[in-house]
């Protein structure tokens, strides 16, 4: 599979929920492949590279170092996207992104490549960061439910424990 993205797993994708095919295709046109083994490393937490994820095949394993230890947050799915604040503001990353199962495959999106698209397809840029800012609040909303729901369990509120 490695080679060139199917620009229609990414209008299937959470990153490209509001383009066209033909938006699909410019954007798939700058993007790269990457194909991961099980238990194989995307990212490692508090790396420095910036680049933007859609997994497209498998799963991926978000861990994250707490107290020196490592603790698994999530398991992303098929069409969801990773690594959207490091792509937006360059900051470290958050987590480390590990392939489970037996074929990952992951697009990649540089920002460099990304911000070339603003002369000749402005309409395509901002339909994407309008996706990373969903993106982006669709995950807060999930870690202040679960934080919730935690908070209930601790002090046995708002619901049968």
């Amino acid at each position: 599979m490695a080679g060139k993205p199917d620009f229609e797993k990414i209008g299937s994708s959470v990153l490209g929920g509001e383009l066209t095919f033909k938006e699909c295709e410019v954007l798939s046109s700058i993007m790269s492949v990457r194909e991961l083994k099980t238990g194989e490393r995307l990212v490692d937490e508090s790396g420095t590279e910036h680049t933007l994820f859609v997994l497209v095949e498998g799963k991926l394993k978000v861990v994250s170092e707490a107290e020196g230890q490592q603790q698994h947050v999530y398991t992303m799915k098929v069409g969801e996207v990773a690594g959207t604040r490091a792509f937006v503001d360059r900051s470290p990353r958050k987590a480390t992104l590990e392939a489970e199962g037996a074929t990952v495959v992951v697009y990649t999106l540089e920002p460099n490549a990304f911000e070339s698209l603003l002369k000749t397809h402005p309409g395509i840029v901002y339909k994407v960061m309008r996706s990373i800012f969903r993106i982006t609040h669709s995950n807060l909303l999930r870690m202040n439910q679960e934080k919730d729901q935690l908070s209930n369990y601790i002090n046995k509120t708002g619901g049968r424990y």
